[in-house]
């Protein structure tokens, strides 16, 4: 395992014995997902509702999980980072290698890399007269700040093919979310010209009503020459 050692430069690889090539940042949000219930209900977590709190709690959360497990220590979390191709954009949170060098799928990823861009969003959506309800999947123009937008059209993660979304479920149930989500989606691909369709719906993987957590898949064609980009959707219902 490699050392924590902000003075030492490393190098290392997520070894195919426990990261299969093209699988790592699907195991690295296994490890996301499997720690979402835990930050909730952390009897320490004092209660929040903003996502900008949420999100620096669940930071905090993931970098002390991530440090003392033997699969992850070598990998640090990071909120508002700025997106490698416009770097005035900011992604929520990111996983980046702690000061290592890691062989990632073929490249390598130094601590100032992003190896898995995440978005965050709140639903409902909270309101205000410059709110669009739909923000988990889009924005009314000529806004730019849709979750699922901001991955389809390049404006977050344009450097990456795989990406994830979290949902802080603040009320009515996972599966009520699901069908409004894809609802709007099948909405836009309707629209005349719309870059949207049903191919980049929704698709529940499981869902756990007893910890609260439901994980969704995505595929979504991009413009402007970039490869279709996929989304684990990690969904947490807050008590």
């Amino acid at each position: 395992m490699l050392a924590d050692s902000p003075t030492t430069t490393q190098a290392g690889t997520l070894g195919p014995d426990v990261h299969p090539f093209g699988t790592a940042r699907y195991a690295l949000m296994e490890f996301i997902a499997d720690q979402l219930p835990r930050w909730r209900d952390n009897p320490k977590r004092k209660p929040r509702t903003s996502e900008t709190d949420l999100t620096d709690q669940l930071c905090d959360h993931l970098n002390s999980a991530a440090y003392y497990s033997n699969a992850w220590s070598h990998i640090q979390f990071r909120t508002e980072v700025s997106d490698e191709t416009y770097g005035a954009r900011k992604i929520d949170l990111a996983a980046k290698p702690r000061p290592a060098t890691l062989l990632v799928d073929g490249r390598w990823y130094s601590p100032f890399d992003t190896l898995l861009p995440v978005e965050c969003k709140r639903l409902p959506t909270p309101k205000g007269s410059d709110r669009d309800e739909r923000e988990y999947v889009t924005t009314r123009p000529p806004a730019t700040t849709g979750g699922i937008q901001r991955f389809k059209f390049g404006y977050h993660g344009a450097a990456h093919v795989v990406a994830a979304m979290i949902a802080y479920v603040q009320d009515q149930t996972t599966l009520h979310w699901v069908d409004k989500v894809n609802g709007w989606i099948q909405a836009l691909s309707a629209q005349a010209g719309s870059a949207w369709s049903g191919a980049d719906m929704l698709q529940v993987l499981s869902d756990e009503s007893v910890e609260g957590l439901c994980t969704l898949h995505s595929r979504h064609t991009r413009t402007c020459g970039l490869p279709e980009c996929q989304l684990r959707h990690l969904w947490i219902r807050m008590h």
